[in-house]
């Protein structure tokens, strides 16, 4: 099993799981923020997730507010996401993503893919892909679209 399955995160409702629970699938992690620029990729996420989600692909929202662009918890987030974007893939609660508070998950995955600026993340809606197996493939940095690697995601889909 890879470790990226070992990873415990929790919901926005507070709910802890473990990744496991996504064993098989492709996946696709992405630290987000309701008050960026970039929020609009959301209508693109959850385009990409409502298209492929009976082919194997999840999309788990983790939002942060390391950069001073999310609100006060991941409920709240989740809420703004779903009422703006209809966002339905899992939202969780609010991640730290750089720094020593840094979620284990988010160190693990700028270990496996750094991007431009090494190991640390360089602003909101970096996306993460994962395979199947469990391997991180491919970090795309916040301004690349959802679907602009589409092509992508569909050569790792189950």
């Amino acid at each position: 099993m890879s470790e990226i399955y070992n990873f415990e995160v929790i919901r926005e409702d507070g709910q802890s799981y473990k990744l496991s629970e996504y064993e098989g699938k492709a996946i696709l992690i992405v630290n987000t923020a309701t008050k960026c620029g970039l929020a609009p990729q959301f209508a693109e996420l959850e385009e990409l997730y409502e298209k492929y989600q009976e082919k194997g692909l999840v999309i788990l929202g983790f939002p942060s507010n390391q950069f001073k662009q999310e609100l006060s918890d991941g409920e709240k987030a989740a809420e703004a996401c779903r009422t703006t974007y209809g966002v339905s893939f899992p939202m969780h609660e609010l991640t730290v993503v750089n720094g020593k508070d840094t979620a284990p998950l988010f160190k693990y995955l700028k270990e496996e893919a750094p991007g431009e600026l090494g190991k640390s993340i360089k602003w909101n809606f970096t996306k993460f892909l994962v395979d199947p197996a469990g391997k991180v493939l491919r970090r795309f940095a916040p301004k690349s679209t959802p679907k602009s690697f589409e092509e992508e995601i569909i050569n790792v889909l189950p």
